[in-house]
């Protein structure tokens, strides 16, 4: 049986440094070269002794820095075997390991290729209706947060061809495509503002709900109220039209231009490569909408929960109220992160490998960038690990793979609560996979 694993970052790194020179037309966004990623990997090297691994890892499970709660999963990717189990299916506090979910489910439904598409169709009495299709990549101009984004001053170039010199009147935005609330049950009051963690879910956004393209990986990027009026409004500055209002496109208008998203694995790169928040709720409608479900909270996180039972995965043991895990009121098992894990890596799933390119690399890229640094018995685990974070008060989460020194492939996932403070927290959760590197068990 072959496995996969990461033998060093994916490409959202390498793509951010590059220049990006997005088509003028309709045309598709051009793919960068794609790069060895992904390799191989056996059922070889030494399978750990269940009995040895339970020893090596009990001792760091009750270090006080952790909190006061510790569930947690280890598997052999190999064979599926259980190596460790603490509270293993017991749903715990995510944090943003809610984006493996989401992102698998994502692939699982549209598959890797999938683009999302912003298109621009004719109303009525001279209207020009901007149609946001979901895709919170969308950049204002060349000026783009997201590696290869489709820019809103080429589709206004485009309208403004396919009207040949005659003025529209006005652009009437057209947000549709998602209902219900904007917010999610668990959401802090000030998540979108002033800190920044997220924006306003609605399916026409620029640059993920942000007022500039600029990421912060710790927080603290300012958000529009209305990530859609704000498009619409920049949208018909760049035709010369005065007024903007909210209104839905005719069911026969016709279709003045559009503009696609990268293919939707380079969009889940940087979801889960950043822990973009956002990008991860806006996808979920992707999940919702597929199933012919409301693309709504309760929609997306229905879809998923399902998907994931379709895909033979306890999804009874995932209990959400958003994709992104800013939601404290979400609840996941270790079991059901260890067991998407292993699935993704058995090649039987081909979509579901695609979420190994975008884990952060141990001390290398993403949220592990300042990772495994201290103490120093941590360091072992750089260049190794490859794991989605997960960070709220109190909480912090890890999910993920590594080869161990015998070179067996294993899969993880710890969450742990009740931590009195975040850096020592992080800094006793990164010694488990560590310990786990080094494992001659």
């Amino acid at each position: 049986m072959a496995f996969v694993f990461v033998v060093r970052p994916g490409p959202v790194d390498r793509l951010l440094s590059a220049a990006t020179t997005p088509a003028t037309t309709a045309a598709l966004t051009p793919d960068p070269t794609p790069s060895a990623v992904l390799a191989a990997a056996s059922s070889g090297g030494t399978a750990p002794d269940a009995a040895k691994v339970k020893a090596a890892l009990d001792p760091l499970m009750k270090s006080a820095a952790l909190g006061n709660e510790v569930h947690a999963s280890v598997l052999d990717a190999a064979t599926g075997s259980v190596l460790y189990e603490q509270l293993a299916d017991v749903p715990a506090t995510p944090a943003s390991t809610t984006k493996l979910l989401t992102a698998a489910t994502v692939l699982a439904v549209r598959g890797p290729a999938y683009r999302l598409t912003t298109r621009a169709v004719a109303g009525s009495a001279g209207e020009v209706v901007l149609v946001g299709g979901g895709d919170p990549t969308l950049s204002m101009n060349k000026t783009a947060l997201f590696p290869g984004a489709a820019r809103l001053d080429q589709l206004a170039a485009q309208v403004k061809t396919a009207l040949a010199g005659v003025a529209p009147t006005n652009v009437i935005v057209d947000t549709t495509l998602f209902s219900g609330p904007e917010t999610a049950t668990g959401w802090a009051s000030d998540d979108i503002s002033p800190l920044g963690q997220v924006a306003r879910i609605q399916p026409l956004m620029t640059n993920a709900g942000r007022i500039k393209p600029v990421h912060n990986e710790h927080g603290g990027d300012p958000r529009y109220p209305d990530p859609a009026m704000a498009a619409g409004k920049a949208f018909a500055k760049m035709l010369g039209v005065p007024a903007v209002a909210r209104g839905k496109a005719p069911a026969d208008g016709k279709e003045l231009g559009a503009v696609q998203s990268p293919p939707l694995v380079q969009v889940i790169d940087w979801m889960l490569e950043q822990s973009d928040n956002t990008i991860a709720d806006v996808l979920a409608r992707q999940v919702a909408i597929a199933a012919g479900k409301p693309a709504t909270f309760d929609g997306a996180t229905g879809a998923i929960a399902a998907k994931l039972t379709e895909l033979g995965l306890p999804g009874d043991e995932a209990d959400l109220y958003d994709g992104s895990g800013l939601s404290r009121h979400n609840g996941i098992s270790p079991a059901l992160l260890t067991q998407l894990l292993a699935l993704a890596a058995s090649g039987k799933q081909p979509a579901l490998t695609a979420i190994f390119g975008g884990l952060p690399v141990a001390g290398w890229s993403g949220t592990l960038e300042e990772r495994f640094a201290t103490p120093k018995p941590n360091q072992v685990a750089r260049g190794v690990v490859r794991a989605k974070t997960g960070t709220l008060s109190g909480v912090n989460t890890m999910a993920g793979q590594l080869v161990t020194a015998d070179g067996r492939l294993l899969v993880f996932a710890i969450m742990a609560s009740g931590s009195p403070s975040a850096y020592p927290a992080k800094a006793a959760l990164d010694r488990v996979p560590a310990r786990l590197v080094l494992c001659g068990c």
